[in-house]
Parts: structure tokens; sequence; C-alpha cells
């Protein structure tokens, strides 16, 4: 391309500048009177589009994305309800946990309440202070006392600490408490220290 000042001007065109203004109207039409014909419409290869087609594909890729969203949220969901459920299993857990420590820090205290009561010295404010502790224990914390004399001997229950023999009996029997047992619900806290009398 020619660098030549054009007519009534001073400089010459820039080549770079010529160039671009070139490419600017590269692919544009005129038709016979000169006019911009319009730009067929068209994909990036120029080949004509179906907007139709184009609205259904882009209805598909959403509802796809609301598909996958809506399984995203069902295990989200589900995760949370796991957690819920794990919390309120161990905070039960917990709370079991909490009640047998207490009860198994105050098993002496009620010992000694047991063996004053055997020796007749749980009298005045003392036994009722001590009646109200045990009876708390019982409500508050579902805390039961067993072991007497006179029950069947029961290995999961009882602990023989000493052992005769008797023909009064047909199965071992408990002939003296030494220690009663404590139980939470159906978990045994402590087991009941006895003597046994088994048969001859």
């Amino acid at each position: 391309m020619s660098t030549q000042p054009a007519p009534g001007q001073d400089e010459p065109v820039d080549p770079a500048l010529a160039e671009a203004v070139e490419s600017a109207f590269d692919g544009v039409v005129l038709d016979e009177s000169g006019a911009v014909e319009a730009a067929p419409a068209g994909g990036d290869d120029g080949a004509p589009t179906d907007p139709l087609a184009e609205a259904q594909a882009e209805a598909a890729r959403l509802t796809d994305d609301l598909a996958r969203a809506r399984a995203d949220l069902y295990n989200l969901q589900q995760e949370y309800q796991g957690f819920v459920r794990r919390s309120r299993e161990a905070a039960a857990g917990h709370r079991e946990t909490g009640r047998a420590s207490v009860v198994e820090a105050l098993i002496p205290v009620l010992d000694e309440i047991a063996l004053a009561d055997q020796h007749g010295d749980l009298t005045g404010p003392f036994a009722t202070t001590a009646a109200k502790l045990e009876s708390i224990l019982g409500e508050k914390f579902g805390l039961v006392r067993f072991g007497e004399a006179g029950d069947v001997f029961d290995p999961t229950l009882h602990e023989a600490l000493m052992a005769t023999e008797s023909e009064e009996v047909d199965e071992p029997t408990i002939a003296l408490v030494l220690q009663p047992g404590y139980r939470l619900g159906d978990k045994v806290v402590r087991a009941a220290r006895v003597q046994v009398t088994n048969p001859a």
C-alpha cells in the first residue's frame, strides 16, 4: 500500500492503521445499492442456528444442574440427620456415664449408711438426711439396692466372698449380705458381696 500523502493531507497514512481499518471491514457484504447486507445468523462456523434447539439445550442443561443441586441437598440433609442422631446418642451415653460416675462416687457413703443402720447408729437428723439421699438417688438417678439374705445366688448380680454347705438348701442361696449391690436400670454398678450356702 502506498504511503504517499493523500490529496489534501500533509502526512502519509500509517501502514498499520490502514491495515487495521481494512481488516475491520472483512466479511462485510454490500448489496447492489452499496448498502451493508445483514450478516446471516449462524454459529461460529456460519451455519444457521435453531432458536428452539438452543432453548431446548439450555433447558436440558438447567434441568441437569437442578438435579445435581437436589442430589447435593439430599446428601447434605442425610449427613445432617446422621449428625443429629449421633449427637443425641452420644448425649444419652454421656448422661448415663455421668449418672454412673455420681453413683459410684457415693457408694462408699451408702455403705457407711447401711453399716450404721445395721448397728443401730442411724438415728436423729442423720437418719433423715440418709433417707433423703437414698430417696433422691432412687428417684432422680434410678438407683436400686439389691441383695438380701435368702435370695438365690446369681453370679451376674452377686459376688461370693465366702461359702458354706447345708442340707437345708436345694440351690446356692445367699446366707449373709456383706455389702449390698447397686444397679442403674439394667446396669449393675456394683455386685452384692455375699456369703453363699451351697447344698450339701
